[in-house]
Protein backbone atom coordinates (compact mmCIF):
# COMPACT_ATOMS: atom_id res chain seq x y z
CA UNK A 1 0.00 0.00 0.00
CA UNK A 2 1.30 3.86 -1.08
CA UNK A 3 1.92 6.26 1.84
CA UNK A 4 0.33 9.47 1.16
CA UNK A 5 0.38 11.08 4.18
CA UNK A 6 2.25 14.34 5.28
CA UNK A 7 3.56 12.88 8.17
CA UNK A 8 7.28 12.02 8.21
CA UNK A 9 7.39 8.22 6.57
CA UNK A 10 8.11 5.22 8.59
CA UNK A 11 10.00 2.04 8.14
CA UNK A 12 8.05 -0.27 6.27
CA UNK A 13 6.05 2.83 4.52
CA UNK A 14 5.75 2.67 0.42
CA UNK A 15 6.48 5.86 -0.97
CA UNK A 16 5.91 6.48 -4.70
CA UNK A 17 8.82 9.23 -5.58
CA UNK A 18 10.50 10.88 -7.98
CA UNK A 19 14.02 10.51 -8.02
CA UNK A 20 16.26 13.38 -7.76
CA UNK A 21 19.85 13.66 -8.32
CA UNK A 22 22.42 11.33 -7.41
CA UNK A 23 24.53 11.37 -4.21
CA UNK A 24 27.90 9.97 -2.67
CA UNK A 25 27.52 6.45 -1.85
CA UNK A 26 25.16 4.40 -4.43
CA UNK A 27 22.07 6.90 -3.38
CA UNK A 28 19.63 9.25 -5.42
CA UNK A 29 18.60 11.96 -2.76
CA UNK A 30 14.28 12.31 -3.49
CA UNK A 31 11.49 14.38 -1.74
CA UNK A 32 8.16 13.39 -0.79
CA UNK A 33 5.73 14.89 -2.26
CA UNK A 34 3.93 16.52 0.03
CA UNK A 35 6.21 16.37 3.14
CA UNK A 36 10.21 17.93 3.20
CA UNK A 37 11.48 14.84 4.32
CA UNK A 38 14.46 13.87 2.23
CA UNK A 39 14.68 10.28 1.53
CA UNK A 40 18.00 8.47 0.20
CA UNK A 41 17.10 5.51 -2.25
CA UNK A 42 18.91 2.80 -3.15
CA UNK A 43 18.22 0.58 -6.94
CA UNK A 44 17.03 3.37 -8.67
CA UNK A 45 18.17 6.14 -11.28
CA UNK A 46 17.67 9.71 -11.61
CA UNK A 47 14.34 10.96 -13.36
CA UNK A 48 12.82 7.88 -12.62
CA UNK A 49 9.22 7.39 -10.70
CA UNK A 50 9.12 4.37 -8.50
CA UNK A 51 7.95 2.44 -5.45
CA UNK A 52 10.18 2.91 -2.74
CA UNK A 53 9.84 0.87 1.27
CA UNK A 54 11.43 2.52 3.79
CA UNK A 55 14.01 0.58 5.23
CA UNK A 56 15.42 3.31 8.27
CA UNK A 57 13.56 6.26 9.40
CA UNK A 58 15.07 9.51 11.44
CA UNK A 59 13.52 12.97 12.07
CA UNK A 60 15.44 14.32 9.22
CA UNK A 61 15.78 11.70 6.58
CA UNK A 62 14.77 8.51 5.67
CA UNK A 63 16.78 5.67 3.56
CA UNK A 64 14.54 2.98 1.29
CA UNK A 65 15.62 0.88 -1.27
CA UNK A 66 12.80 1.13 -4.92
CA UNK A 67 10.85 -1.75 -4.92
CA UNK A 68 9.12 -1.18 -7.83
CA UNK A 69 10.09 1.01 -11.57
CA UNK A 70 6.90 2.85 -12.44
CA UNK A 71 8.73 5.17 -15.18
CA UNK A 72 12.22 3.57 -15.94
CA UNK A 73 15.41 5.55 -16.87
CA UNK A 74 16.46 5.29 -20.37
CA UNK A 75 19.92 4.23 -18.78
CA UNK A 76 18.06 1.37 -16.58
CA UNK A 77 19.12 -2.28 -17.77
CA UNK A 78 18.46 -5.43 -16.10
CA UNK A 79 20.68 -6.46 -12.85
CA UNK A 80 23.57 -9.48 -14.56
CA UNK A 81 23.49 -10.98 -11.01
CA UNK A 82 20.19 -12.19 -9.34
CA UNK A 83 21.57 -10.89 -5.61
CA UNK A 84 21.72 -6.85 -7.16
CA UNK A 85 18.00 -6.48 -6.01
CA UNK A 86 16.70 -4.71 -2.06
CA UNK A 87 17.28 -7.37 0.45
CA UNK A 88 19.71 -8.85 -1.46
CA UNK A 89 23.70 -8.43 -1.40
CA UNK A 90 25.23 -4.96 -0.40
CA UNK A 91 28.00 -5.02 -2.75
CA UNK A 92 27.02 -3.31 -5.87
CA UNK A 93 25.07 -0.23 -6.09
CA UNK A 94 24.81 0.40 -9.60
CA UNK A 95 23.83 -3.29 -12.12
CA UNK A 96 20.53 -1.90 -12.99
CA UNK A 97 22.31 0.98 -14.92
CA UNK A 98 24.49 0.70 -17.97
CA UNK A 99 27.80 1.04 -17.63
CA UNK A 100 28.54 4.40 -19.72
CA UNK A 101 25.39 5.42 -16.92
CA UNK A 102 27.67 4.16 -14.00
CA UNK A 103 30.48 6.44 -15.12
CA UNK A 104 28.41 9.57 -15.67
CA UNK A 105 27.01 9.10 -12.04
CA UNK A 106 30.58 8.75 -10.49
CA UNK A 107 31.34 12.00 -12.18
CA UNK A 108 28.30 13.43 -11.22
CA UNK A 109 28.95 12.53 -7.91
CA UNK A 110 32.73 13.96 -8.07
CA UNK A 111 31.82 16.92 -9.37
CA UNK A 112 28.86 17.53 -6.26
CA UNK A 113 31.79 16.69 -3.82
CA UNK A 114 34.10 19.26 -5.11
CA UNK A 115 31.34 21.51 -4.74
CA UNK A 116 29.07 21.22 -1.83
CA UNK A 117 32.10 20.55 0.44
CA UNK A 118 35.65 22.35 -1.49
CA UNK A 119 33.37 25.02 -2.65
CA UNK A 120 35.74 23.95 -6.17
CA UNK A 121 34.29 24.30 -9.60
CA UNK A 122 35.54 21.43 -11.73
CA UNK A 123 33.96 19.08 -14.37
CA UNK A 124 35.43 15.56 -14.16
CA UNK A 125 35.75 12.43 -16.71
CA UNK A 126 35.38 9.01 -15.30
CA UNK A 127 37.03 6.55 -17.99
CA UNK A 128 37.20 2.75 -17.91
CA UNK A 129 40.27 0.57 -17.13
CA UNK A 130 41.18 -1.88 -19.73
CA UNK A 131 38.65 -0.93 -22.07
CA UNK A 132 36.28 -2.75 -19.94
CA UNK A 133 32.77 -2.67 -21.35
CA UNK A 134 31.25 -5.41 -19.48
CA UNK A 135 32.23 -4.49 -15.65
CA UNK A 136 32.14 -8.12 -14.72
CA UNK A 137 35.09 -10.81 -13.31
CA UNK A 138 37.25 -7.73 -12.17
CA UNK A 139 37.72 -7.84 -8.60
CA UNK A 140 40.75 -9.83 -7.48
CA UNK A 141 40.26 -9.15 -3.89
CA UNK A 142 37.23 -10.64 -2.25
CA UNK A 143 36.18 -11.18 1.67
CA UNK A 144 33.24 -13.12 2.21
CA UNK A 145 31.74 -13.67 5.41
CA UNK A 146 31.23 -16.20 7.53
CA UNK A 147 27.82 -17.24 9.32
CA UNK A 148 27.47 -19.35 12.49
CA UNK A 149 26.75 -22.11 9.70
CA UNK A 150 30.06 -21.90 8.61
CA UNK A 151 28.60 -21.28 5.49
CA UNK A 152 30.40 -17.91 3.72
CA UNK A 153 28.74 -15.08 1.70
CA UNK A 154 28.24 -11.60 1.57
CA UNK A 155 26.79 -9.15 3.38
CA UNK A 156 23.35 -6.74 3.06
CA UNK A 157 23.57 -3.33 2.52
CA UNK A 158 24.22 -1.52 6.30
CA UNK A 159 23.78 -4.77 7.62
CA UNK A 160 25.54 -7.75 9.56
CA UNK A 161 22.97 -10.06 7.72
CA UNK A 162 24.80 -12.52 5.32
CA UNK A 163 23.09 -13.66 2.13
CA UNK A 164 24.22 -17.02 0.65
CA UNK A 165 25.24 -16.57 -2.90
CA UNK A 166 26.37 -19.45 -5.22
CA UNK A 167 29.09 -16.74 -7.28
CA UNK A 168 29.83 -13.08 -7.09
CA UNK A 169 29.80 -11.81 -10.99
CA UNK A 170 31.77 -9.03 -10.40
CA UNK A 171 34.81 -11.53 -8.73
CA UNK A 172 37.64 -12.58 -10.60
CA UNK A 173 36.88 -16.13 -12.48
CA UNK A 174 40.42 -16.87 -10.22
CA UNK A 175 38.33 -16.16 -6.53
CA UNK A 176 35.53 -17.88 -7.99
CA UNK A 177 37.39 -21.15 -8.67
CA UNK A 178 37.94 -20.88 -4.56
CA UNK A 179 34.71 -21.86 -4.45
CA UNK A 180 34.62 -20.26 -0.80
CA UNK A 181 30.82 -20.99 -0.88
CA UNK A 182 30.74 -24.22 -1.91
CA UNK A 183 33.12 -24.91 1.58
CA UNK A 184 32.35 -24.79 5.62
CA UNK A 185 34.33 -22.78 7.15
CA UNK A 186 34.23 -23.41 11.25
CA UNK A 187 34.41 -21.03 14.06
CA UNK A 188 35.67 -18.32 10.96
CA UNK A 189 34.38 -14.89 10.86
CA UNK A 190 35.68 -14.43 7.17
CA UNK A 191 37.57 -15.66 4.18
CA UNK A 192 39.23 -13.64 1.70
CA UNK A 193 40.27 -14.57 -1.21
CA UNK A 194 43.35 -12.63 -3.47
CA UNK A 195 44.38 -13.67 -7.07
CA UNK A 196 46.96 -12.63 -9.23
CA UNK A 197 45.10 -12.96 -13.06
CA UNK A 198 48.92 -12.38 -14.54
CA UNK A 199 50.23 -15.06 -12.90
CA UNK A 200 47.35 -17.38 -11.48
CA UNK A 201 48.38 -17.26 -7.91
CA UNK A 202 45.81 -17.69 -5.13
CA UNK A 203 45.67 -17.02 -1.59
CA UNK A 204 43.26 -16.94 1.33
CA UNK A 205 43.28 -14.89 4.73
CA UNK A 206 40.82 -16.75 7.05
CA UNK A 207 39.86 -14.33 10.22
CA UNK A 208 38.56 -16.11 13.55
CA UNK A 209 39.27 -18.09 16.35
CA UNK A 210 39.44 -21.30 13.94
CA UNK A 211 41.92 -24.02 14.50
CA UNK A 212 44.30 -24.32 11.52
CA UNK A 213 43.82 -27.90 10.88
CA UNK A 214 39.86 -26.94 11.12
CA UNK A 215 39.89 -25.17 7.70
CA UNK A 216 38.71 -26.79 4.53
CA UNK A 217 41.47 -27.59 1.44
CA UNK A 218 41.62 -25.27 -0.71
CA UNK A 219 43.65 -24.70 -3.98
CA UNK A 220 45.50 -21.62 -3.39
CA UNK A 221 49.73 -20.59 -3.11
CA UNK A 222 49.06 -19.40 0.55
CA UNK A 223 46.72 -20.09 3.06
CA UNK A 224 46.96 -17.67 6.43
CA UNK A 225 44.74 -17.60 9.44
CA UNK A 226 44.52 -14.20 11.71
CA UNK A 227 43.19 -14.59 14.91
CA UNK A 228 41.55 -11.37 17.26
CA UNK A 229 44.59 -10.19 18.25
CA UNK A 230 45.95 -9.70 15.10
CA UNK A 231 48.55 -12.69 15.32
CA UNK A 232 49.13 -14.24 11.79
CA UNK A 233 49.77 -18.30 11.55
CA UNK A 234 51.28 -19.15 7.80
CA UNK A 235 49.08 -22.54 7.74
CA UNK A 236 50.28 -23.50 3.99
CA UNK A 237 52.48 -21.94 1.46
CA UNK A 238 54.23 -18.21 2.01
CA UNK A 239 52.56 -15.41 2.86
CA UNK A 240 53.07 -12.89 -0.23
CA UNK A 241 51.90 -13.09 -3.69
CA UNK A 242 53.92 -11.37 -6.78
CA UNK A 243 51.97 -9.16 -8.37
CA UNK A 244 53.15 -7.48 -12.26
CA UNK A 245 52.87 -3.33 -12.88
CA UNK A 246 54.77 -1.01 -14.81
CA UNK A 247 56.77 -4.19 -16.37
CA UNK A 248 57.56 -5.25 -12.58
CA UNK A 249 57.09 -8.18 -10.05
CA UNK A 250 56.43 -6.75 -6.67
CA UNK A 251 55.96 -8.53 -3.96
CA UNK A 252 53.28 -7.64 -1.66
CA UNK A 253 52.55 -9.40 1.20
CA UNK A 254 48.66 -11.17 2.07
CA UNK A 255 48.08 -7.84 5.16
CA UNK A 256 49.60 -5.12 2.26
CA UNK A 257 47.11 -3.53 0.16
CA UNK A 258 46.77 -3.68 -3.64
CA UNK A 259 44.54 -2.47 -6.05
CA UNK A 260 41.95 -5.03 -6.80
CA UNK A 261 41.34 -4.01 -10.70
CA UNK A 262 44.00 -6.01 -12.58
CA UNK A 263 44.15 -2.98 -14.59
CA UNK A 264 44.56 -0.44 -11.86
CA UNK A 265 48.23 -1.04 -10.67
CA UNK A 266 49.21 -0.03 -14.53
CA UNK A 267 46.83 2.87 -15.35
CA UNK A 268 47.41 4.57 -11.28
CA UNK A 269 51.66 4.17 -12.31
CA UNK A 270 51.28 5.67 -15.66
CA UNK A 271 48.81 8.04 -14.77
CA UNK A 272 51.06 9.33 -11.38
CA UNK A 273 54.06 9.36 -13.57
CA UNK A 274 52.58 12.18 -15.68
CA UNK A 275 51.07 13.99 -13.29
CA UNK A 276 53.99 14.49 -11.19
CA UNK A 277 56.39 14.72 -14.12
CA UNK A 278 59.16 14.41 -11.92
CA UNK A 279 62.36 15.85 -13.50
CA UNK A 280 65.72 13.82 -13.78
CA UNK A 281 68.05 14.70 -10.27
CA UNK A 282 64.68 16.00 -8.41
CA UNK A 283 63.85 14.75 -4.79
CA UNK A 284 60.67 13.28 -4.46
CA UNK A 285 58.25 12.09 -2.12
CA UNK A 286 56.05 9.09 -2.48
CA UNK A 287 53.49 9.65 0.62
CA UNK A 288 51.43 6.85 2.55
CA UNK A 289 53.57 4.39 0.29
CA UNK A 290 52.13 0.85 0.25
CA UNK A 291 54.58 -1.62 -1.17
CA UNK A 292 56.58 1.43 -3.37
CA UNK A 293 54.72 0.51 -6.74
CA UNK A 294 54.54 4.88 -7.20
CA UNK A 295 58.29 5.26 -5.67
CA UNK A 296 59.56 2.56 -8.09
CA UNK A 297 58.26 4.41 -11.40
CA UNK A 298 59.54 7.34 -9.65
CA UNK A 299 63.02 6.14 -8.79
CA UNK A 300 63.08 5.49 -12.40
CA UNK A 301 62.43 8.73 -13.54
CA UNK A 302 64.60 10.99 -11.61
CA UNK A 303 67.39 8.74 -11.57
CA UNK A 304 70.48 7.70 -9.10
CA UNK A 305 71.24 11.76 -9.26
CA UNK A 306 68.05 12.29 -7.57
CA UNK A 307 66.12 10.87 -4.55
CA UNK A 308 62.81 9.42 -3.43
CA UNK A 309 62.11 9.26 0.14
CA UNK A 310 58.85 6.44 0.67
CA UNK A 311 57.03 6.98 3.57
CA UNK A 312 54.21 4.02 4.79
CA UNK A 313 53.14 3.45 8.71
CA UNK A 314 52.03 -0.12 8.01
CA UNK A 315 55.21 -2.26 9.14
CA UNK A 316 54.42 -5.26 6.59
CA UNK A 317 54.22 -3.09 3.97
CA UNK A 318 56.80 -1.09 4.74
CA UNK A 319 58.73 -4.62 4.50
CA UNK A 320 57.23 -5.01 1.10
CA UNK A 321 58.87 -1.97 -0.22
CA UNK A 322 61.95 -2.00 1.23
CA UNK A 323 62.30 -5.45 -0.95
CA UNK A 324 60.68 -4.15 -4.03
CA UNK A 325 62.60 -1.06 -4.06
CA UNK A 326 66.36 -2.94 -3.48
CA UNK A 327 67.47 -1.98 -7.32
CA UNK A 328 66.94 1.98 -6.87
CA UNK A 329 69.11 2.48 -3.80
CA UNK A 330 68.41 6.21 -4.03
CA UNK A 331 64.91 5.37 -2.99
CA UNK A 332 64.49 5.15 0.59
CA UNK A 333 61.79 4.02 2.89
CA UNK A 334 60.70 5.01 6.78
CA UNK A 335 58.17 3.88 8.45
CA UNK A 336 55.99 6.03 10.46
CA UNK A 337 53.35 9.02 10.18
CA UNK A 338 54.10 11.28 6.93
CA UNK A 339 52.81 14.21 8.55
CA UNK A 340 54.65 13.89 11.89
CA UNK A 341 57.94 12.79 10.31
CA UNK A 342 57.76 15.60 7.18
CA UNK A 343 56.75 17.90 10.60
CA UNK A 344 60.45 17.11 12.28
CA UNK A 345 62.86 16.52 9.65
CA UNK A 346 61.32 19.12 6.41
CA UNK A 347 60.74 18.25 3.18
CA UNK A 348 64.19 18.01 2.70
CA UNK A 349 64.41 19.80 -0.73
CA UNK A 350 61.55 17.70 -2.84
CA UNK A 351 60.43 19.06 -5.68
CA UNK A 352 57.36 16.77 -6.16
CA UNK A 353 54.63 15.10 -3.50
CA UNK A 354 52.94 11.86 -4.39
CA UNK A 355 49.93 11.13 -1.76
CA UNK A 356 47.83 8.10 -2.32
CA UNK A 357 45.96 7.83 1.18
CA UNK A 358 43.74 5.86 2.83
CA UNK A 359 39.64 6.65 2.19
CA UNK A 360 40.07 8.92 5.27
CA UNK A 361 42.09 11.31 3.72
CA UNK A 362 45.92 12.86 4.02
CA UNK A 363 46.34 14.09 7.98
CA UNK A 364 46.00 17.63 8.36
CA UNK A 365 49.51 17.79 9.66
CA UNK A 366 50.60 16.82 6.99
CA UNK A 367 48.64 19.26 4.64
CA UNK A 368 50.03 21.83 6.55
CA UNK A 369 53.49 20.32 6.23
CA UNK A 370 53.06 20.59 2.28
CA UNK A 371 51.86 23.93 2.39
CA UNK A 372 54.23 25.43 4.31
CA UNK A 373 52.84 25.66 7.65
CA UNK A 374 53.54 24.92 11.14
CA UNK A 375 56.11 23.85 12.72
CA UNK A 376 59.23 22.19 10.89
CA UNK A 377 57.66 23.52 7.35
CA UNK A 378 59.46 25.37 4.64
CA UNK A 379 57.24 28.29 3.32
CA UNK A 380 58.44 28.96 -0.21
CA UNK A 381 59.93 25.54 -0.84
CA UNK A 382 60.91 24.16 -3.91
CA UNK A 383 57.53 21.91 -3.33
CA UNK A 384 56.40 22.27 -7.08
CA UNK A 385 53.77 19.64 -7.92
CA UNK A 386 51.47 17.18 -6.01
CA UNK A 387 49.55 14.02 -7.53
CA UNK A 388 46.97 13.46 -5.26
CA UNK A 389 45.27 9.58 -5.91
CA UNK A 390 42.16 9.17 -3.80
CA UNK A 391 39.55 6.77 -3.28
CA UNK A 392 37.16 8.79 -1.95
CA UNK A 393 35.90 12.45 -3.35
CA UNK A 394 34.12 13.66 0.01
CA UNK A 395 37.98 13.52 1.83
CA UNK A 396 39.71 14.93 -1.49
CA UNK A 397 37.44 17.86 -2.10
CA UNK A 398 38.26 18.55 1.77
CA UNK A 399 42.12 18.20 1.32
CA UNK A 400 41.89 20.01 -1.94
CA UNK A 401 40.11 23.08 -0.44
CA UNK A 402 43.15 23.11 2.07
CA UNK A 403 45.78 23.11 -0.40
CA UNK A 404 43.97 25.62 -2.83
CA UNK A 405 43.54 27.95 0.03
CA UNK A 406 47.41 27.84 0.58
CA UNK A 407 48.22 29.18 -2.95
CA UNK A 408 48.22 25.69 -4.88
CA UNK A 409 46.07 25.61 -8.31
CA UNK A 410 44.17 22.55 -9.66
CA UNK A 411 45.96 21.92 -12.45
CA UNK A 412 44.08 18.26 -13.82
CA UNK A 413 41.54 15.58 -12.34
CA UNK A 414 40.90 12.39 -13.59
CA UNK A 415 38.56 9.73 -12.23
CA UNK A 416 39.14 5.89 -12.98
CA UNK A 417 36.00 3.31 -13.03
CA UNK A 418 38.46 0.76 -11.01
CA UNK A 419 35.32 -0.28 -9.20
CA UNK A 420 33.21 -1.14 -11.94
CA UNK A 421 28.92 -2.02 -10.69
CA UNK A 422 29.61 -0.03 -7.39
CA UNK A 423 29.51 3.57 -6.40
CA UNK A 424 33.49 3.66 -5.66
CA UNK A 425 35.71 5.37 -7.95
CA UNK A 426 39.35 6.52 -8.04
CA UNK A 427 40.59 9.78 -8.89
CA UNK A 428 43.96 11.79 -9.24
CA UNK A 429 44.34 15.41 -8.86
CA UNK A 430 47.83 17.29 -10.35
CA UNK A 431 48.22 20.45 -8.06
CA UNK A 432 50.83 23.44 -9.24
CA UNK A 433 52.13 26.19 -7.27
CA UNK A 434 49.94 29.51 -8.60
Amino acid sequence: MTTEAASAPQAGDVLELTVGDVVHGGWCVCRQDDTRCVVFVRHALPGERVLATVTQATARFARADATQILRPSPDRVSPPCRYARPGGCGGCDWQHASLPAQRALKAAVISQQLSRIGGIDAEVEVQALDDDDVGLSWRTVVTFAVGTSGRAGLRKHRSREIVEIDRCLIAHELVTAVDVTGKRWPAARSAEVRVVPATGERAVLVEGPAAADALPEIAADAVQLVRKSGARTQVRGRGYLTQQAAGRDWRVSLGSFWQVHPGAADALAAAVLAAADPQPGETVLDLYSGVGLFAGVLADAVGPGGGVLAIEQDPVSVRDARHNLRAWPWARVRQGDAGALLRRAGLGGAAVAVLDPPRIGASRELIDVLCGRGEGAEPGGPLRRIAYVSCDPATLARDLRLLLDAGWRLAGLRGYDAFPMTHHVECLATLIRD
